[in-house]
């Protein structure tokens, strides 16, 4: 097999424009072809870049959700003879030592809407798993694997890789992420939180107090409760009768303008408000004389103007030197907006 600097990415809907962006800065000559508008696409990039997935991990575009490298690609026949190509080039890749006997493995099926083929994705990957198992003896997994296999069936072309899972940005497939929506959940918002634990390596349970800003009706504080954080919670607007009473919760049922806080009183800041994001990140400024040194803040901007760019920059500016970038990131639970991983010195 041939090796090519050949990837497909995947961002948000609506923000692949802005990944291209960010991979072409990276890549000055780098070849870009659309898969999904606004949200999947093929990106060639040149042969003399030794490794492409090296330099992205190091510098982590924003609104690159996941990348898959591919390593081949077939015209589809739109028959099963399709199947039996993708099943040729996994022994091959199997016979070439690109997977050893004994791992575990994960294959990853993505499927384009305009796709016109008589397979499901599953018959893909059960026929994938009959080969992990009976030929190479590993094991057929879906999370925490060795290896991914990806494959990505577009309208006229099959895709496939493999790859290590950090070499994807993310170890689920496209970068969905799922949660379990719980029965007695207060807010979806909660899946933001839980996606910026798991992407950003948080470990909340290093913390002891975080302030929420912009806390109701209460979807964050929730979590952080649960992580056994005292939180203090500052909102004008009600929180969920669910909270209530909860010894470790304080809430301040004001504007935030309005709130005194001690000095260097909390470890964790977090805000998720819907506001315009130079208003909120002013906000946020005036309320860091609370946090302490080293302590974290996780922030959501929303990204109201289409200038996404520019508008971390703005925010950068208002925060900083107070508080520096660990990470930004536009996560899956994202919509209009993206979270900032963020230090204060």
């Amino acid at each position: 097999m041939t090796h090519t600097n050949t990837y497909i990415g995947t961002s948000n809907h609506g923000f692949a424009q802005y990944a291209q962006d960010e991979i072409r800065k990276l890549f000055p000559l780098t070849k870009f072809y659309l898969l999904v508008p606004t949200e999947v696409f093929l990106f060639e990039v040149p042969a003399e870049i030794e490794d492409p997935i090296a330099v992205i991990k190091e510098q982590e575009p924003m609104f690159l959700r996941h990348v898959q490298p591919v390593t081949q690609e077939f015209e589809i026949s739109r028959t099963d003879a399709d199947i039996e190509h993708l099943k040729g080039w996994l022994r091959e890749a199997f016979q070439a030592g690109l997977i050893l006997p004994g791992e575990k493995i994960a294959t990853q099926v993505r499927k384009d809407e305009r796709a016109d083929v008589p397979y499901a994705p599953f018959s893909i990957k059960a026929a994938f798993d009959e080969i992990i198992v009976s030929e190479i003896l590993g094991e057929p997994v879906v999370r925490y694997s060795d290896h991914i296999i990806s494959v990505y069936i577009s309208a006229a072309k099959l895709f496939v890789g493999l790859s290590k899972p950090s070499d994807n940005l993310s170890d689920w497939s496209g970068g969905a992420i799922r949660f379990m929506k719980e029965q007695d959940q207060i807010s979806r918002a909660k899946f933001k939180l839980l996606e910026a634990e798991q992407r950003f390596g948080i470990d909340f349970s290093v913390a002891r107090t975080a302030l929420d800003i912009g806390a109701a009706p209460g979807g964050w504080t929730s979590l952080l409760l649960e992580r056994g954080l005292k939180v203090t919670a500052i909102d004008p607007a009600a929180m969920s009768p669910r909270l209530l009473g909860n010894p470790l919760l304080k809430i301040h049922k004001k504007n935030a303008g309005d709130v005194k806080l001690r000095d260097n009183e909390f470890d964790l800041l977090v805000c998720d408000m819907s506001w315009d994001p130079r208003q909120m990140g002013r906000l946020v400024a005036d309320l860091l004389y609370s946090l302490q040194s080293g302590g974290t803040a996780i922030i959501t901007v929303k990204l109201m103007h289409k200038k996404p760019f520019q508008t971390v920059r703005d925010i950068l500016r208002i925060l900083e030197p107070s508080l520096f970038l660990l990470k930004a990131k536009q996560l899956f639970h994202n919509r209009e907006e993206l979270t900032l991983y963020l230090q204060k010195t």
